[in-house]
């Protein structure tokens, strides 16, 4: 084994102050003597080593020791969206008599982690030495724990599409290529045991009262469990922190065998004691929530909670709920004779115990929106809700950063078919909740708040943002400007603005909309973002909150939705391929007099209802005012489609459907 720990200089990054410790093993029954050497980037370093017998020893080699082990200038791995991925190669082998033993290779990043809690005991992680909000999803292995490098690269694409930097894992600690994407994409990974298992069955507490307690041999196992997986994950610079425990923070004696592995193997993150407040005997305070939703809440709830899921702390796993979804998908898992009403069929995609069926988020469905009329209109609705709820959630923990410090989206994907939890669902489709979230994680956002009415700029990077243009334009649902402003401002790096707030209007129609848009010095959009929203709030029942969702009093009236009428669209599209994939671009317009709401892109394979997928959009499900112009792309494999050209379908709320055939042009 080979672990090298760079040591970096803060906050110059000037200096990476290198250890490489290399585990070596005499596997034979006499003394051996020889000498260790490594190499990276052209900087070598050797010294003699002698093992006895059956000898298995670390051996270090020190930047005190060896001066050339203090790199000048290192090339910094980041995380995505804050600089480069940077990687090193690391060649060691051992020679007895000049002749090779044995080699090993391994490759790292130079980068460091740390994490420190805030005066509300809030965790914070640090990466070279800058405060960064996490935001991520939750990882399931896919059913059969089936391992397919093809979809696993596709979901990590998906992830930074999204914007988002950080995975939890929770059970399976998946093969190798799962962290070296991680590290090759620049996406955090929180590693850790599992819940709801013997992973948690402890002697001294368990919370469980299924299954047997541990007994000797199970300490044994999970001692040996734990060096083994902290030896495998050491040298990936994805890897973010360690949980000892999920749902329950382990007893003192086990997180004490814990904690002394991971400082024998010299684990350079930061470790946790479970991914819940609640306070371990040997180690005291998290710093992490684990407090719900898990189901469907309205979007003003992230900012109006101040005691459990809000936009506060750092939340390990959460989620506005149900996930339904297009239609397409949903012709896929359930029987036609069982796609309308909701019925058995749908429950057995839902989830256990609360989550058994989608009640909860139908009847706001239903109630918000208008009474689906049929499984499509359920469908769209359902992407309207997801998109407004992962939008909602996303973007007031980024308003509220560093108060609220971390959100893992329970789930990201799903290990089957399924209606719940999830930001693309089992087939690779990107739907509503996909670009809710890949819109309220722009690096460089402007965003409105549910609470105050207020429009806030938001600058994730570490970059200050000059002679940036504001713009907001309130609509009535006729499309009559009742509010518009203009201000011009400058973003600090890794802040937050609020520029002004959305006045009261009166007779304002009850379902109204807000267009926002960010503008750099150049005029170019770097943010858009367009809102439905109600003169009919959505009212929280905040004492009837229970650990998996806090209910509505009364909903927000967005009915008036279904009013709109109907638009044609012109679109346009043509495609080139480099390499194994091909890329459209896609133009549309409204020339019409009304509104273009919620226009729903897919490639097709040729005149079938097959979507192409994966497929990675720049943008999707959007909205064009009168005369409004678009260009987006769209990038997927050829191979998916099969033998068929690729076809562009145009379907929105109230647009009327297009299908317009790609030209494509050959990229020698």
């Amino acid at each position: 084994m080979i672990a090298p720990q760079p040591d970096v200089d803060l906050p110059s990054l000037e200096t990476a102050h290198l250890t490489v410790n290399a585990e070596a093993h005499n596997a034979t029954d006499h003394e051996v003597e020889g000498v260790l050497s490594g190499s990276t980037e052209g900087i070598r370093f050797s010294q003699p080593v002698k093992l006895a017998p059956q000898e298995t020893r670390s051996v270090s080699f020190t930047p005190e020791q060896f001066p050339q082990l203090n790199l000048v200038h290192p090339r910094v791995w980041w995380p995505v969206h804050q600089g480069a991925q940077n990687l090193y190669g690391l060649e060691m082998e051992f020679t007895v008599d000049g002749k090779v033993s044995d080699r090993g290779s391994t490759r790292f990043g130079i980068r460091e982690i740390t994490s420190e809690l805030d005066t509300q005991n809030h965790l914070i992680f640090k990466v070279n030495g800058q405060n960064l909000l996490i935001r991520g999803g939750g990882w399931a292995s896919d059913m059969f724990l089936r391992f397919r490098p093809e979809r696993l690269k596709a979901e990590f694409q998906y992830v930074k599409d999204m914007n988002l930097n950080a995975i939890r894992l929770e059970g399976q600690l998946q093969p190798d290529y799962f962290f070296d994407l991680a590290d090759e994409y620049g996406i955090l990974i929180m590693a850790g045991w599992c819940c709801c298992s013997h992973w948690e069955h402890w002697q001294h507490r368990n919370d469980y009262k299924e299954g047997p307690v541990w007994d000797k041999e199970d300490y044994d196992i999970a001692a040996k469990s734990q060096a083994d997986q902290i030896r495998r994950l050491r040298n990936h610079p994805s890897v973010l922190a360690w949980l000892n425990g999920s749902d329950n923070p382990p007893p003192a004696d086990v997180e004490q065998m814990y904690v002394d592995i991971l400082k024998k193997y010299q684990w350079p993150n930061p470790f946790i004691s479970s991914a819940t407040a609640k306070r371990a005997e040997l180690s005291g305070v998290t710093g992490v929530k684990m407090e719900g939703p898990y189901e469907w809440v309205p979007a003003s709830y992230w900012l109006l909670d101040k005691e459990a899921g809000g936009a506060h702390g750092f939340a390990t796993e959460i989620s506005p709920g149900p996930a339904v979804p297009p239609l397409e998908s949903l012709k896929r898992m359930i029987p036609k004779e069982h796609l309308w009403p909701i019925d058995d069929y749908w429950n057995y995609h839902a989830g256990g115990g609360q989550f058994k069926n989608i009640k909860v988020f139908t009847d706001a469905l239903n109630s918000r929106y208008g009474t689906a009329k049929d499984v499509r209109d359920y469908a769209i609705k359902s992407q309207l809700m997801t998109y407004e709820g992962q939008r909602a959630m996303f973007e007031a923990y980024a308003g509220n950063r560093y108060r609220s410090t971390g959100v893992i989206q329970w789930m990201l994907n799903n290990a089957w078919p399924s209606l719940i939890w999830h930001l693309y669902d089992y087939y690779l489709m990107p739907a509503g909740g996909y670009f809710g979230t890949k819109k309220a994680c722009e690096p460089i956002h402007v965003q409105y708040s549910y609470d105050d009415q207020s429009v806030v700029a938001v600058n994730t990077t570490y970059q200050l943002q000059r002679e940036l243009k504001l713009k907001a334009q309130v609509y009535d649902l006729d499309l009559a400007e009742r509010f518009s402003k203009v201000t011009e401002i400058d973003l600090p790096a890794d802040s937050n603005l609020k520029a002004f707030s959305i006045p009261q209007i009166k007779d304002l129609t009850v379902t109204y909309f807000l267009k926002l848009t960010l503008q750099n010095s150049a005029g170019q959009i770097i943010s858009s973002n367009f809102y439905w929203l109600s003169t009919t709030d959505d009212v929280l029942n905040l004492k009837g909150t229970k650990w998996y969702y806090t209910p509505v009093s009364s909903y927000a009236d967005m009915t008036q939705l279904e009013k709109l009428l109907p638009v044609k669209l012109a679109a346009s599209g043509r495609a080139m391929r480099r390499g194994g994939e091909e890329i459209a671009l896609v133009t549309i317009s409204n020339p019409s007099r009304g509104l273009a709401f919620f226009v729903h892109l897919q490639i097709k394979q040729g005149s079938s209802e097959r979507d192409v997928l994966p497929v990675v959009w720049e943008d999707n499900y959007i909205s064009l005012l009168p005369g409004e112009r678009r260009e987006v792309t769209a990038t997927y494999k050829v191979r998916d489609l099969g033998n068929a050209a690729a076809f562009l379908k145009v379907e929105g709320w109230n647009s009327v459907p297009l299908e317009i055939p790609l030209t494509v042009k050959k990229k020698r």
